[in-house]
C-alpha cells in the first residue's frame, strides 16, 4: 500500500460513530460543511444489497434534511410508480410496504427503505405543505401507474379516445433496450397521446380539477421517455444513442428539473455509484453524474459510497425473477477498498474536495485503481472479481467508507 494513502486519509478521513438513523449527528458535521454551496449531491453505493448503505444514506438523508436544508430525495427508481410514495411522504396517503413494493426493482423493496420513508413521513406531517420534502423516481422505466392515469384520464375526458392507451400496456414491464424497433412505432403512439392530453388539459376550464390534469399531462410525458428507452436497441454503442446513456440521461434531466423549476430546492440524489460518478461507468456510458457536473459545476458533489468486506444481496446472471441470494467476498488484496480498509480502520467519510491544490494532495488521489461495482444482477462464481476503473479525486468529491456489509432486508413477498 502506497505511503501516502494512509498519510492523507490519517489527516483528512472523520471516523462515523454510527451507521444507525436517528443518533447524533456530530460526526456528519464535515460532510454538511463540504457541501455549502451545493444544490445537488449524489449519494452513491457499490452493491445494491447492503444494508449498511440503506442505513448511512437514511441517517446522512436525515441530517441533510434536518441540517442542510436539502428538499427532495431523487431515487434511481420509476418515475411512474414513485409518485404515490411521494403522496405518501408529502400526505400520508395510501401503505408504504405496499407504495415501496412498487418502485420497480427488488432492490427498494427493502425493510430498510420502509424505515427511511416512514421517516420522511413523520418529518412532514406537522410541517406546512411548502415546506415538506418530496420523494421523486428519476427512471423513465416500469410505467403501469403512468398508463393507468392516462387511461383514466381520458376515460373521463375523452372516451373514444381512452382505446389508444392500450396500445401503451406493455411499458408496464418492458425493460430498456427489451422491445428494440427501429421505426420507432411505439414512441410515435406514446407521444400522439402525450399531444391528445396536453390538448385536453390546454382546453380544461375553470371547473375541471387542475391538479389531477397536470398529473395526467406528466404521466403521459413518462410513456413518451419510457417509449423512447424500451425501443432502443440494446447493443447501440455507449454513444448518446445507447440505451444506457439515454437512462442516464433521462435520470440527469428528471433531476434538473427539480433544481431548475425552484431556487430553493436542494436535492440528494440515491444511485449507484456508476451513475453518481462525474464520469463514465461501464463502456465509457456518460454518467447521471457527468451530466449534473457539467450543467452544474462544483454545485454537484458526488458521494461514493464503498465497504471493505461481507455480504451482499444480488440476483445470479441475467435472471429478472428469481429472489436476490447473498454474495460474499473478502477484503482482497487489489482493489481501492483494500487499500481502504488496510489505511484507516472502521468506518469514515472523507471530502476528496479537501485535498486542495494537486501539489498538496496525497498522487492516490489521481492515480487510476479499481473498485468494486456489484448491481441489481452479478456474473455467477466471477462476481468476486467485478470492478470497474477509478481515479478518486477525479471521478467522486467524497468517499464514505463502511468496513463491514452484510445483506439488506427483503420485504415479505407481496399478497395478491
Amino acid at each position: 500500500m502506497p505511503d501516502d494513502i494512509a498519510r492523507w486519509l490519517n489527516e483528512h478521513a472523520h471516523p462515523l460513530s454510527t451507521l444507525t438513523p436517528g443518533a447524533p449527528v456530530e460526526d456528519l458535521k464535515p460532510l454538511g460543511e463540504a457541501l455549502r454551496g451545493t444544490r445537488i449531491v449524489g449519494l452513491g453505493e457499490s452493491t445494491h444489497g447492503t444494508g449498511e448503505f440503506f442505513r448511512l444514506k437514511h441517517r446522512i438523508v436525515e441530517f441533510l434534511v434536518r441540517e442542510e436544508g436539502f428538499t427532495t430525495l431523487a431515487m434511481e427508481a420509476s418515475q411512474s410508480a414513485a409518485r404515490a410514495l411521494d403522496a405518501y411522504v408529502r400526505y400520508g396517503t395510501g401503505s408504504p410496504e405496499r407504495l415501496v413494493a412498487r418502485l420497480g426493482f427488488w432492490t427498494w423493496r427493502t425493510r430498510e427503505m420502509v424505515d427511511l420513508v416512514e421517516w420522511l413521513r413523520a418529518h412532514n406531517r406537522d410541517l406546512p405543505e411548502g415546506r415538506r420534502v418530496r420523494f421523486v423516481g428519476t427512471d423513465p422505466q416500469l410505467c403501469a401507474d403512468s398508463v393507468e392515469a392516462v387511461a383514466a384520464f381520458l376515460r373521463r375526458t375523452a372516451p373514444d379516445q381512452a382505446g389508444r392507451v392500450d396500445a401503451l400496456d406493455v411499458l408496464a414491464r418492458a425493460r430498456p433496450g427489451s422491445l428494440p424497433d427501429p421505426d420507432k412505432a411505439l414512441l410515435r403512439r406514446a407521444e400522439e397521446i402525450a399531444h391528445l392530453v396536453a390538448d385536453h388539459v390546454e382546453r380544461s376550464g375553470p371547473g375541471d380539477d387542475e391538479a389531477d390534469a397536470d398529473e395526467a399531462l406528466e404521466h403521459a410525458r413518462i410513456l413518451v421517455r419510457a417509449a423512447d428507452l424500451v425501443t432502443r436497441p440494446f447493443e447501440a454503442p455507449a454513444d448518446e444513442d445507447g440505451v444506457y446513456a439515454a437512462r442516464d440521461r433521462y435520470m440527469a434531466e428528471a433531476v434538473a428539473r427539480l433544481v431548475d423549476d425552484d431556487p430553493e430546492a436542494r436535492v440528494m440524489v440515491w444511485a449507484h455509484n456508476g451513475h453518481i460518478t462525474k464520469g463514465t461507468y461501464g463502456d465509457r456510458v456518460p454518467a447521471l453524474g457527468s451530466r449534473l457536473r457539467e450543467r452544474y459545476g462544483a454545485a454537484y458533489y458526488a458521494l461514493a459510497l464503498l465497504f471493505g468486506k461481507g455480504s451482499f444481496l444480488a440476483r445470479r446472471g441475467n435472471d429478472l425473477q428469481s429472489p436476490p441470494v447473498p454474495h460474499r467476498i473478502g477484503t482482497g488484496l487489489r482493489s481501492l477498498e483494500a487499500r481502504l480498509t488496510h489505511a484507516v480502520p472502521g468506518d469514515y467519510y472523507a471530502d476528496l474536495r479537501a485535498a486542495g491544490s494537486p501539489a498538496d494532495a496525497g498522487s492516490w488521489l489521481r492515480a487510476p485503481y479499481a473498485q468494486r461495482s456489484f448491481g441489481a444482477n452479478v456474473q455467477g462464481l466471477l462476481y468476486r472479481l467485478n470492478t470497474a476503473p477509478i481515479v478518486p479525486a477525479e471521478d467522486y468529491d467524497g468517499i464514505a467508507f463502511v468496513a463491514r456489509s452484510t445483506c439488506s432486508h427483503l420485504l415479505p413477498p407481496a399478497e395478491d
